[in-house]
């Protein structure tokens, strides 16, 4: 009785996935050639297109991260792209399953995706440009608290800030000193970029959601 009730756990949270809905931020103000190639080269790690991602409508965005577990790091991952090249997006995070997949990301369907899409149409009137959505109200609460709290610091990153953010979350092991040549500085201004960026608190906050969501 108890294999079966693990076994049961398991397949559930297995099923799990994640969605990310977005859009460039203020978009028509600026020529499309000056960002498309840019958000292409940064969603093209998340895997191939249309399948795993796909640009669409001409800025908007829409990603699923597998692991549900990685969403949140993966949207502020994007957003210090973004921010490197002095542009911006809003996104939605919905947790949830995928009871239909689609040849393209946006033909596909399920919980995650109605909870990242009927998000993201909030985003705007909120004037917040992260949020997310799990389903368990207690869990929303308290992560959309703390992002909102992160967006005060996040939203203001210098091109700079950003660029340490991107490369030090897709380069986790390397040190400070590893890390300046990378972003073609010397080792004390990589130090000064981290305390900018806010990095520590970042990479606290990502800690935090990932306890959550195991214990959904």
């Amino acid at each position: 009785m108890y294999y079966y009730y693990y076994l049961f756990i398991l397949i559930i949270f297995e099923s799990m996935t994640s969605v990310i809905t977005g859009d460039i931020i203020d978009s028509r103000k600026q020529k499309s050639k000056d960002w498309v190639e840019g958000l292409k080269k940064i969603l093209s790690p998340f895997g191939e297109t249309p399948a795993e991602w796909e640009i669409y409508r001409g800025d908007e965005f829409q990603i699923e991260i597998k692991n549900p577990e990685d969403a949140l790091l993966s949207a502020i991952l994007i957003k210090a792209h973004l921010k490197a090249i002095k542009l911006d997006a809003r996104m939605s995070i919905g947790f949830g399953d995928k009871t239909h997949d689609g040849e393209k990301i946006s033909e596909s369907n399920g919980s995650a995706f109605i909870n990242s899409g009927e998000l993201f149409e909030t985003l705007k009137k909120q004037r917040m440009t992260l949020a997310m959505r799990t389903g368990d109200m207690v869990t929303d609460e308290k992560m959309n608290l703390m992002i909102r709290l992160a967006l005060t610091f996040m939203d203001n990153w210098p091109a700079p800030s950003a660029e340490f953010t991107a490369i030090a979350i897709e380069n986790p092991g390397l040190s400070q000193e590893e890390l300046a040549p990378k972003l073609g500085v010397k080792r004390a201004a990589v130090s000064r970029r981290q305390k900018r960026a806010q990095f520590d608190l970042v990479m606290d906050l990502d800690r935090y959601f990932r306890k959550q969501i195991n214990n959904l």
